[in-house]
């Protein structure tokens, strides 16, 4: 019982902490604000946000409110896991859970970047071999997304007989950084509490 309520928890708390994540990095590459796609985004995460504001100014335009938001969100629900699992949370250490917490928001970050540059991968050859002019809103906003991460790649790699070949580069590093926060946070036995992974 208690690892089907886990599993349900980690499902809906893992997309309201990608939607907030999304808001944040949307901001960050100043994707379409007016885009259907990023009011969703707003939509579900503005409650929340709105009230952390008060309290976190933003900085240099970047909404600070939502990157708090997503840390508090994965240490609450790392101590909900702990729970759900019959563990008791004193016994693994609140400077443990902190540490998984960072970890765990920069793994759902890597994987947002992942998935978004495999999409717009995918997307682009359907655009190419259907013909279409006329892009989708959230290939749109994929594009946004990805261009701040791919830009500084192309200019040292550039596109060979059309081929853009900066993608491959990007997922080696993501594949790098993602070893390197599991070996260095410690999260081997306690995978399971912690979203994103």
């Amino acid at each position: 019982m208690g690892s089907s309520a886990a599993l349900i928890f980690s499902t809906v708390t893992g997309i309201y902490l990608l939607a907030v994540l999304l808001r944040f990095l949307l901001q960050v590459a100043k994707a379409d604000f007016y885009n259907p796609v990023s009011q969703a985004v707003i939509k579900i995460t503005d409650p929340m946000i709105r009230v952390l504001r008060t309290v976190i100014p933003g900085y240099k335009g970047i909404d600070v409110s939502s990157l708090v938001l997503a840390f508090a969100i994965e240490a609450v629900a790392i101590c909900t896991l702990i729970i759900l699992y019959g563990e008791n949370i004193s016994n693994i250490g609140y400077t443990n859970i902190v540490t998984w917490a960072f970890a765990g928001v920069l793994l759902i970050i890597i994987k947002i970047y992942y998935y978004a540059i495999l999409a717009s991968i995918i997307m682009s050859f359907v655009m190419m071999f259907s013909g279409s002019t006329n892009p989708h809103p959230l290939l749109l906003l994929v594009w946004q997304l990805t261009e701040p991460i791919m830009s500084p790649v192309r200019k040292i790699i550039p596109s060979m007989g059309g081929l853009d070949f900066s993608p491959i580069f990007i997922f080696i590093a993501i594949q790098i950084i993602q070893n390197f926060i599991l070996t260095t946070f410690g999260v081997g036995p306690y995978a399971a509490v912690i979203i994103g992974i």
